[in-house]
């Protein structure tokens, strides 16, 4: 019996041509809702960057952000797992050095580290975010920092993660890669919820597209990919449903009478 569901945001609940829930996944989760069973996020979104799940919000029990760094159910906080501050500043030194762009998400604020064109425009257009601060680094280094996505190839990030000395890296989309602490992912989140909330992993069903949700749903009871997933997700998945656009979260607790 299936008692918690986790979702990834973009691409697997938000659709990335049209930056909305598709109807279906709406119904879908209301429905799983009024049976009792418990929804919850597990994005790599830091929470001031959820912007598009306002239809479905009032049906949420719980939040895993940042890739699992920062996990809370309302005002109550289950986790929070900063990455050393010697790596924050490591990386800060490394996007002067070559150039690059870095999102740091802070516990009390979140700044684009040497904005660029280039970044403004991936977020823009991938994720419908616009406007990201751009604060002076002492302000963000003078408090924990969740999550730092510096826009990389994977060849530079090969250079750079052997510099940090305790991060996990992942990517799920060419542009950029996410870090956090080390052992920190969306699995530990879900493991974390579960404990909180006393329901059984085995109980639990984790709905994902991209790398960074590969962890949960091979941690979950039941691990779905979506069918717009990449080839390594989906070689996980215990499940391959339709793609974002085309009902996969509808078919899928379908498919398992979770609905």
């Amino acid at each position: 019996m299936i008692k918690a569901l986790f979702f990834d945001i973009d691409g697997t609940l938000v659709s990335f041509n049209t930056h909305k829930i598709p109807a279906s996944a709406i119904e879908a989760l209301t429905a799983a809702k009024a049976r009792g069973i418990k929804i919850f996020i597990s994005t790599g979104r830091p929470y001031a960057l959820i912007n598009n799940i306002g239809d479905i919000a009032h049906l949420v029990d719980g939040y895993i952000t940042a890739n699992g760094a920062y996990c809370f159910c309302g005002d109550t906080i289950i986790s929070c797992t900063p990455i050393s501050p010697a790596d924050v500043t490591t990386l800060a030194r490394k996007a002067d050095e070559m150039n690059f762009s870095s999102i740091m998400v802070g516990t009390h604020n979140l700044s684009m580290y040497n904005p660029s064109p280039e970044a403004t425009g991936i977020f823009a257009e991938l994720l419908d975010i616009n406007g990201i601060d751009a604060l002076p680094l002492n302000q963000m280094i003078s408090q924990p920092i969740l999550q730092l996505t510096p826009i990389i190839t994977e060849e530079q990030e090969k250079e750079i993660l052997p510099l940090l000395e305790n991060v996990t890296s992942s990517r799920w989309y060419p542009a950029f890669t996410d870090i956090t602490a080390r052992g920190v992912n969306k699995a530990k989140g879900l493991m974390e919820m579960a404990s909180w909330f006393g329901f059984d992993i085995s109980e639990t069903m984790a709905f994902g597209d991209g790398g960074n949700d590969i962890a949960i749903i091979e941690a979950a009871g039941t691990g779905i990919a979506m069918g717009n997933a990449g080839d390594n997700v989906k070689s996980v998945a215990d499940y391959i449903t339709t793609s974002v656009d085309d009902n996969g979260i509808h078919n899928a607790l379908r498919h398992f009478r979770v609905i």
